[in-house]
């Protein structure tokens, strides 16, 4: 088990990350809500609300009452179980203010949704013929990974690797994780995650946040940590 737990940013500013603990907090709140419904109003809340290839590319009726295009914004606010969740907030937690802080609050927003909207798209675009139904934020959080990338390479950033605590450099923790979709991708892994909705969410979110960044914001920037000058990098 690999996952981030904070970083350690020089460039953090004093602004509050609010739509990060915004979107933490909707995730969360609509993931209860899934909890306590009954089986067959979770299979109406998909129906409904997560994006299904298909139904996006007209190949299929629709099955709920949204429209489908408006599926690509609705299924980024629901999650499959405990795991998924979890996974996607603490990511969220962990990245999603450095770039909140950049882009700044009202940018971020239109980030995230934007994101996350071309994440569905790609998938949808690959799997036009599938009913297999995309949940879940993790589309957008590849974007805001892809632009962490962009801002923070050096950051350092505290990862739980089994029963470990180690701080290595942000571009080993996304440029492992990077590296992992793509090998899932190749090899056509068949596990229920949507590694190609991740795929498009990075490249996405590339090159939205090289559009959206105000021109003060400076990109690849890397500083020792304070109290670590001259220190090798990891």
């Amino acid at each position: 088990m690999v996952f981030p737990l904070y970083d350690d940013n020089p460039f953090k500013r004093a602004k509050v990350p609010y739509v990060t603990w915004g979107l933490i907090l909707l995730n969360v709140g609509v993931f209860l809500l899934e909890l306590g419904t009954t089986d067959n109003a979770v299979k109406a809340l998909l129906a409904s609300f997560a994006a299904t290839p298909a139904a996006i590319t007209h190949q299929v009726p629709p099955a709920g009452w949204l429209p489908p295009e408006l599926t690509l914004f609705s299924y980024m606010f629901l999650h499959g179980g405990w795991e998924h969740i979890l996974g996607n907030m603490i990511y969220l937690w962990v990245f999603g203010d450095d770039v909140e802080d950049a882009l700044g609050h009202v940018r971020f927003v239109a980030f995230y949704v934007l994101t996350g909207i071309g994440a569905g798209l790609f998938f949808a675009w690959l799997n036009r013929t599938s009913t297999t139904p995309l949940v879940g934020a993790s589309g957008a959080i590849s974007g805001i990974l892809a632009a962490y990338l962009l801002l923070r390479p050096c950051a350092k950033v505290s990862v739980f690797v089994l029963r470990f605590v180690v701080r290595v450099r942000a571009y080993w923790v996304i440029g492992g994780w990077v590296l992992l979709q793509l090998y899932q991708i190749a090899n056509q892994a068949n596990d229920g995650i949507a590694y190609v909705a991740h795929g498009g969410g990075l490249i996405a979110g590339a090159l939205l946040f090289l559009v959206m960044r105000p021109a003060n914001v400076r990109l690849f920037e890397c500083v020792e940590q304070p109290g670590e000058e001259g220190a090798a990098v990891t």
